[in-house]
């Protein structure tokens, strides 16, 4: 099994902060994610003036200003990008984002970076996903609100533009902030999966741990989710984000999970649990005193621990036998007590 991609989505949970971006990034590099991820846009480039925010985005950011006013806030410049990368390659990660707009993906080309994730917003966009197209470079894309029609599309348009069916990675995903457990429909990443094709992933909106881990176990090959500092920020994302602590805890528990199911898939006794065999297992002993020439009855016997004698299997073999020695209560048999 190849090593699952974890992206720690910082997403714009840096509040428009270098500093803060730069402490997401340490917190990144110290729970071991492959890449950390950031949003790349021009703000009106994307939004305009009369778009409404999303409940989430009004419950979480506190403040009356429209949607356009508030993304403002989280522009990134070209000179951002550029020490946000130097400081991930300081600390050994990777840096990823989000294009949002196509002056934005030309940005990131112009910076080099080695994929690009399409977020669930712009899966319906044409000019963008040609644009992406074009680039010939590994593609996530996100399919939160879609159906499986709009997916199937978004891929064809890849494909037709350039990127090959086994670079594209298509990640369920459900954009509600937090997702709700009874919405989350993780069995739909398989439907894709069947359905297209394709390397699974999953990007994760909900809280806690579990449901990425799940989606590993059902074969995601890359897994992203929102993580900040501290939940109690204000910004729209900071609340259905991971905190430090848990985003390690999410990586080691992933990591365990490659490794439990990454076996070869013959059931047979592992190297790890061959010492316990004997231990575990019965053999056959006396259940009472017996003499020599005894005829050996069901009554006589009793399997107990250690399985290092005549296996309980071989029962029928020893009920009739008679024994060639005299034995003592709860001895162990072997064959060279039996005629």
């Amino acid at each position: 099994m190849s090593k699952v991609l974890i992206i720690a989505e910082a997403g714009v949970n840096h509040n428009g902060q270098i500093e803060l971006a730069k402490k997401l990034i340490d917190v990144a590099a110290h729970a071991e994610v492959d890449f950390v991820k950031f949003q790349t846009f021009f703000a009106e480039k994307n939004i305009s003036s009369k778009a409404p925010k999303a409940s989430y985005q009004d419950a979480n950011y506190g403040s009356n200003d429209s949607q356009l006013e508030m993304v403002r806030k989280y522009e990134l410049s070209r000179e951002d990008h550029l020490e946000l990368i130097a400081h991930c390659e300081n600390r050994g990660v990777n840096f990823l984002s989000t294009a949002f707009d196509l002056e934005s993906i030309e940005l990131l080309e112009g910076l080099g970076v080695p994929m690009y994730k399409i977020p669930s917003g712009e899966i319906t966009s044409l000019p963008y996903l040609r644009k992406i197209a074009s680039l010939n470079k590994p593609v996530i894309l996100s399919t939160g609100m879609s159906s499986l029609g709009e997916i199937e599309s978004a891929i064809n348009i890849l494909i037709d533009g350039g990127v090959v069916r086994d670079k594209i990675i298509v990640a369920h995903c459900n954009t509600e902030y937090p997702t709700p457990m009874y919405d989350v429909n993780l069995l739909a990443m398989l439907t894709i999966r069947d359905a297209f094709k394709v390397k699974i992933g999953y990007s994760d909106h909900t809280l806690g741990i579990e449901v990425p881990i799940a989606a590993v176990a059902l074969g995601a090959k890359v897994i992203e989710k929102h993580f900040t500092l501290d939940r109690n920020l204000p910004g729209p994302d900071h609340a259905a984000s991971l905190e430090p602590a848990e985003l390690k805890a999410m990586v080691k528990a992933i990591r365990n999970i490659e490794l439990a199911i990454g076996g070869n898939g013959i059931k047979e006794p592992s190297k790890s649990e061959l010492k316990n065999k004997n231990i575990a297992r019965k053999s056959i002993h006396t259940s009472k005193d017996l003499q020599a020439g005894h005829f050996i009855t069901n009554d006589d016997l009793i399997a107990l621990r250690p399985g290092d004698g005549i296996s309980p299997m071989q029962w029928n073999f020893v009920v009739g036998k008679q024994l060639v020695r005299s034995t003592r209560k709860f001895e162990k048999l072997s064959f060279s007590d039996l005629a």
